[in-house]
Formats: C-alpha cells, structure tokens, sequence
C-alpha cells in the first residue's frame, strides 16, 4: 500500500470516528445561516454524521442536507421546565454518540459546557462578536478544546479577557462563494440601489445616514435605499423617512432567507454603524460584487480603506454624503473596489479551507491530552 493509499485509509477512519453535535441558537441560525449551510454540506461530502440541536421552530430546512439529526431544545416551553428538557437532551446526544460538541453561540456556552461535563466530551466553541468583561461567558478549562473566531478583532479582544485560555484561541475566517462578475453599477440603463442592513434598535444611529441620502437625492443623484432588518425602532425610523420627504426613496423589508439574492440586486452597500459583531451580511456583499461604504471601528476586519471599501465617520453626515458621491460619481472605480474585496475573499474566505479547518479542530479535541 503506498503512502497516498494509506493517508487515504487513516483519513476515512479519522471521518467514521468524528460524530459532531452542533448546539445553536435562534440567533446563530438566522444570522449565519451561509456559515452553518456550507459546514454541514462540508461534513456530508466527508460522509461524517451530524447533530443539530436547536430550539424548535427554527428555520433549518434550508441549511440541513445530509445525515444531520435535528435535535429540538428546549421540548417543553415553561422555564420550571428546565431539569426535564435538559434530561431529555441528554438522552438524545447519548443516543446519537457524539464525539465532539460544538457551540456555535456564546449564548448557549454555559449549556455546552454542561454537556461536555455530563458526556464526559471535548467541545469547540465559537465567538462571533467583542465581548465585555462584566458579562463573561463560562467557559470549561478542562472540556474546552478550542475557541475559533472569525476576525483578529475578535480573537485580541478574547485574550485580552480570557489571557488564561488565550493559546486555544484560532482564527479560522468564515467561507463563501464568491460571483465570478460584479455587480456594482453593471447594468447603466438600471435605477442606482443601495442595500443595508443592520438592526432597527435606535433611530438615532440612522439620523446621518438619511441626511445624506436627502442631499444625494436633492443633487438629483437617483437611486433608491433599501434597507433590511427590523426592531423596535422601525415605526420611529418610518416618520423620520416621512418627515425627511425620503418614503419613496427607502424602503424597509425584513431579513430574508433569501438575503444572498437580494444583495446581488445591489451597487452599494452601506454598513452606517461599528458593529460589535462579524456581519455576515457585509462579507456576503462584498461576495457578490457590491461597492462597500462603511464606518472603521468594531469588528471591521472586512474593512480595509480605498482597497474594499469606502470609509465614512457614522458620526459625519458630510462624511456620509462625500463617500457615497465618490462612488456615484466615479463608477468604474466602484466596480474595481468591488472586484478587489471579490478578490480578498478568494484569497481569504474560502468555503473549503472554513470546512477543513474546522474538521482538523473537531479531530484534535478528540485526541487524548489534546
């Protein structure tokens, strides 16, 4: 047997030993359903069985494909219930034999660490957003084999709070598919759209956004905004687009499943707030060719001035105002800004390497003393 036959048998026998079980949240699901998507596709192409725990009602059909056994947590709804969904869940992993657990939600840390310790299991855990340190996730020294983040943001922000677990801290960036064209200003004779999306949690981070759109539009620039999300801000932010003359210029539409497509439509789009957590939905518009305005700050490794995207100071209205008029204004180079971040995501996101990476951590946490 040669050595590529034999590193072909080992590989195959590594795979039938890994049986992961992915916790989730609601929220991990609805905001990164791309992530989850192409890491269980990853997981089915390598022929490895997989568990989905998840509370019920979520939206899954669309991210499961192959031989994924969906776990539904909490069963029973009423909170005094807690001690019989968790035994319930218990009898459900031990069922299945997972070999590992990933968390893919620093909400549901302390329920995985839990498990880990009544499995006697390793588990990986992923953090997506900057955290604080008075409100600190449990995190087990003994069960915990790895924590992956998405951006050097991310992973300096965690040694920092956790220097004691700061060497199993590993970037691994998140994957996507990247459009062979670009979308941005490719169709001339095409009313100019602009996408957003962010959470509708305070009008006020909108203010200066829609003060540039009105002096775009009172220039005679023509385009519309459409902007996806929603929170308890919606109705307060509708009679400011009312006040502002703007209604038919904006549009608000909830998150979509769909939302890859509906980027696709677009020529630019504007993250106007530093988010705290990685957006998915500003790497997904960079994937399909859209020209980036955004604001530095916050987890903004996408970010990277006049090379993938135009930066603007949120607190600017003029800052605003000049960044989207240079990109109006100077369109080829709006296409080639977007091809240049089309061209870092091949170089740094890639779907395959995301998968590979993460079944490397799945099979060092099983090792003993890892």
């Amino acid at each position: 047997m040669n050595n590529e036959q034999r590193d072909s048998v080992s590989s195959a026998a590594v795979n039938k030993l890994l049986r992961p079980a992915l916790i989730a949240s609601e929220k991990s699901i609805c905001e990164h359903p791309m992530f989850l998507e192409h890491l269980l596709v990853g997981l089915a192409d390598e022929s490895i069985p997989a568990a989905l725990v998840c509370p019920a009602g979520c939206d899954v059909d669309s991210v499961v494909s192959g031989a994924v056994e969906v776990i539904n947590h909490p069963v029973f709804k009423l909170p005094i219930l807690w001690r019989q969904n968790r035994r319930i869940l218990i009898k459900r992993l031990e069922k299945f034999r997972p070999s590992v657990l990933h968390c893919l939600c620093e909400s549901k840390a302390a329920l995985t660490k839990e498990l880990a310790r009544q499995l006697d299991l390793p588990y990986v855990l992923t953090v997506n957003s900057l955290q604080k340190r008075w409100r600190r996730f449990s995190v087990s020294p003994k069960f915990c084999a790895k924590i992956i983040v998405p951006a050097k943001s991310i992973a300096a922000n965690l040694a920092k709070i956790y220097p004691g677990l700061a060497e199993r801290i590993e970037q691994i960036n998140i994957g996507t598919f990247v459009s062979e064209t670009a979308g941005c200003f490719s169709e001339p004779g095409r009313l100019a759209s602009i996408m957003t999306a962010h959470p509708l949690r305070n009008a006020s981070e909108f203010e200066n956004l829609f003060g540039a759109v009105k002096h775009l539009a009172i220039d005679g620039y023509e385009f519309m905004l459409l902007m996806i999300g929603g929170g308890r801000a919606e109705r307060q932010l509708r009679r400011l687009l009312s006040t502002l003359g703007l209604l038919q210029v904006v549009t608000i539409i909830p998150r979509l499943a769909t939302w890859r497509s509906v980027l696709a439509a677009g020529d630019i789009f504007i993250q106007p707030v530093a988010g705290t957590a990685f957006n998915p939905l500003l790497l997904e518009a960079m994937s399909v060719g859209t020209a980036v305005a955004a604001c530095k700050g916050g987890v903004d490794d996408l970010i990277v001035e006049d090379k993938t995207a135009v930066v603007f100071d949120p607190d600017d209205e003029l800052s605003i105002y000049g960044s989207l008029q240079r990109l109006f204004d100077r369109r080829e180079w709006a296409r080639q800004l977007a091809r240049a971040a089309q061209e870092s995501l091949r170089e740094n996101h890639s779907v395959s390497k995301m998968v590979a990476d993460i079944l490397r951590i799945y099979r060092n946490a099983q090792q003993p003393g890892r």
